[in-house]
């Protein structure tokens, strides 16, 4: 059963929703906001192992909002959005993680951001180097971890 499948109509609508409040249309950088066609599509085909997290941030934001979330004023529409925020948990940073994760791989967005359409390997991409400092409370609690067998 595909994930389209295992979210009713009202969890998807709620999906779409919040999308558009999490990644809004631009029209300066000319791109969809995450509610478009087809991040909607993209992010329903690949929810997978996370399906079941994000069912339950829906359920989490309907009961919040009491209604369907696009049918609240846009007031009382990011007040819910606020208190899903502090109240969702993982599943909701779940959520929000599909809609970004969706969003930052349509190639409409990877133009608008000046990047190559295609797969990060096995060219890679080049970074910037960094402050390596960043790493030291990392390095001193080096013990902390479990070692690999």
């Amino acid at each position: 059963m595909s994930a389209a499948n295992e979210l009713t109509r009202a969890q998807r609508n709620d999906l779409r929703t919040l999308a558009a409040m999490i990644v809004p249309a631009s029209d300066e950088y000319k791109v969809p906001g995450a509610d478009d066609p087809a991040i909607q599509a993209d992010m329903l085909a690949t929810l997978g192992r996370d399906t079941a997290l994000v069912a339950q941030a829906l359920d989490h934001l309907a009961r919040l909002a009491g209604q369907p979330l696009a049918e609240l004023d846009p007031a009382r529409r990011d007040a819910v959005a606020t208190e899903f925020r502090a109240t969702g948990g993982a599943a909701a940073a779940t959520l929000v993680r599909v809609v970004l994760q969706c969003y930052y791989r349509d190639d409409r967005v990877l133009r608008s951001l000046g990047l190559e359409l295609r797969a990060p390997f096995p060219k890679g991409y080049t970074l910037n180097e960094g402050d390596w400092a960043l790493l030291d409370p990392v390095r001193v609690r080096a013990g902390t971890l479990r070692r690999a067998r």
